[in-house]
């Protein structure tokens, strides 16, 4: 284990770019402190690796320091830089300028918006699968970082202020390399725009497969600690599934719009989505149903007991700005929110 870690981090070390000197202190310590970290043998290394490295520069006095990958943070000095994670060192922004659009999220108990979800869109209104198409993996770990800035920036401009809502902003799990040290840009925007943390709900899809689930684990341990909310998305249709939930427990599950298109008259969905549901609950975990279209799936889902929805039929997302959302229990309320 303590070679596979020193291996590894030997790379980090060339990414930096590390005199002599300094990777020889550098490296048995990081390695010594991750292996001690270590209570199951089958325990994968890449969250320990982040944890190592992380801590290493926390007891050097360089945890605030500028990733070349992080916006907004400031100091800049060559021992800084040479101590940045590989993710932001080898990192570059797109080449390209993007927006958000905001999708809301009904609370049928309620009655009332519960939160926005910001969708990644081109500023001639280019929908997300065209603007993911352009992100290289060498730009991945810049782009999701901007993503959450830009989403927070807009959001306190544009949420009511005297309402309790929260934000969703979609992450790639993929792209965190050490979860404190990422989560940088992302404090400093919100407490640049008074936006407060605990209206910020990071989910992650199922869609892009999660090769260490303890470093998973580790980043919804210190997204948590932060006062941030969970989230599974397109929980159902992805690469896990109901094993993810065997890892770990987010706040809250967004049930994929594959099993909620048409529940209503689908005996199999209807089985998969309850069962779902059930589960949920006795793990003391939320779900939301996503991509509702019609009433008749609406009122079916509500009946299983879920109670937050978002899709078309309350509201398609708006170009930086909040939509018009159908509310109210009884079909064809709408109101402006």
């Amino acid at each position: 284990m303590r070679r596979a870690i020193i291996d590894a981090l030997d790379l980090l070390r060339n990414d930096r770019e590390m005199d002599r000197a300094a990777a020889s202190a550098y490296l048995p310590a990081a390695a010594d402190f991750a292996v001690s970290q270590v209570v199951d043998r089958t325990v994968g290394v890449q969250g320990l690796i982040g944890k190592a490295d992380f801590a290493w520069r926390e007891a050097r006095g360089v945890v605030a320091v500028r990733c070349r990958g992080c916006p907004m943070v400031d100091e800049t000095s060559e021992e800084a830089l040479r101590m940045a994670c590989s993710g932001c060192a080898t990192s570059s922004g797109p080449d390209f300028d993007f927006s958000m659009a905001f999708q809301p999220i009904y609370d049928a108990v309620d009655d009332r918006v519960w939160g926005y979800e910001a969708l990644v869109r081109g500023l001639s209104g280019e929908g997300a699968p065209e603007v993911l198409s352009r992100i290289s993996p060498e730009q991945k770990y810049r782009f999701d970082q901007d993503c959450r800035v830009k989403a927070i920036e807009l959001a306190s401009r544009l949420f009511p202020a005297d309402e309790d809502v929260k934000l969703s902003i979609n992450f790639m799990p993929n792209a965190v390399y050490e979860p404190a040290a990422c989560l940088r840009a992302t404090l400093r925007a919100a407490a640049r725009c008074s936006f407060p943390t605990s209206s910020i709900m990071f989910e992650f899809t199922e869609n892009e497969e999660v090769a260490d689930t303890d470093h998973l684990t580790s980043i919804i341990t210190e997204y948590r600690r932060h006062g941030f909310t969970t989230a599974i998305d397109d929980f159902g249709a992805g690469h896990a599934g109901l094993g993810l939930l065997v890892e770990f427990q987010p706040d809250l599950i967004k049930i994929d719009m594959k099993l909620v298109r048409g529940v209503d008259s689908s005996p199999a969905r209807q089985a998969v989505v309850t069962g779902i549901v059930g589960i949920a609950a006795k793990l003391g975990i939320t779900v939301l149903a996503e991509g509702i279209e019609t009433e008749a799936e609406f009122l079916f889902l509500k009946a299983t007991g879920i109670r937050l929805f978002q899709g078309y039929w309350f509201a398609r997302p708006a170009f930086e700005e909040l939509p018009q959302v159908r509310l109210g229990s009884a079909p064809g309320i709408v109101a402006v929110v």
